[in-house]
Formats: structure tokens, sequence, C-alpha cells
């Protein structure tokens, strides 16, 4: 059974690359959301084994979308890893404060991602 990935993005550029990316990963089934607010919402219809969300979207940042995902049982124990263009120390601690599993800057290639999927996922 293929495990669900959520992706968390404002950037249809991204969206469409981390598609390209996932395009030969036939183990898992890649969902997506345009903002915060409705990554929350797609996340608690399906339930993803895992959410890679951006930081900077409009409506919710991923950071305010991390922290409401852990207000929900259903939710809480899903790992979220962070994307962001934002490598300085304080966004960094932003974002784990946010109880983020993971922070990652962008472009993600396909062997970080490919570290990511196989230690969250197996």
């Amino acid at each position: 059974m293929a495990k669900i990935v959520l992706l968390v993005d404002d950037s249809a550029t991204s969206r469409m690359t981390s598609r390209m990316l996932f395009g030969n990963m036939k183990e898992y089934e890649l969902l997506s959301a345009c903002d915060g607010k409705e990554g929350v919402e797609v996340a608690l219809q399906r339930r993803p084994d895992l959410i890679l969300m951006d930081v900077e979207m409009p409506r919710m940042s991923g950071i305010e979308a991390c922290r409401a995902r852990r207000e929900h049982a259903e939710t809480r124990n899903t790992p979220i890893v962070l994307l962001t263009m934002r490598g300085e120390s304080k966004a960094v601690e932003t974002g784990f404060d946010s109880a983020c599993n993971e922070y990652l800057l962008k472009p993600l290639n396909e062997g970080v991602l490919a570290v990511i999927l196989k230690k969250y996922l197996g």
C-alpha cells in the first residue's frame, strides 16, 4: 500500500518539481495543497504519513500550520518537514519551535528527499 505524502506549497513551480521527483516513486501517493490552511484541512481529511511544507505562504504560514496540526489528535504525530529558502539561525529556531521534525533548505534535491522518505516512512 502506498504511503501518502502531502506537499503544501503556494508555488505551482515547486509543486510541479516535487511531482516530477515523486514520478518514479510508485510506493508513494503525492497529495498537494496551496497554502497552510488548505494543508491542515487536507491532513485532517486524508491523514498523510508525511507532510512536506513550505514556510512562507498566504492565508497560513507553514509555521502556523505546523502548530495547528499539533492541536489535532489525528495529525499530532504526523512528521512534518518544513522547506524554505531561509537558513538563518533565527528562522531555523522558529521552525523547530513549531514542532517540525526537519527543517530543510530549498530547492530539495532527489537525494535529500530519498533520505527523508526512508527515515520517516521506511
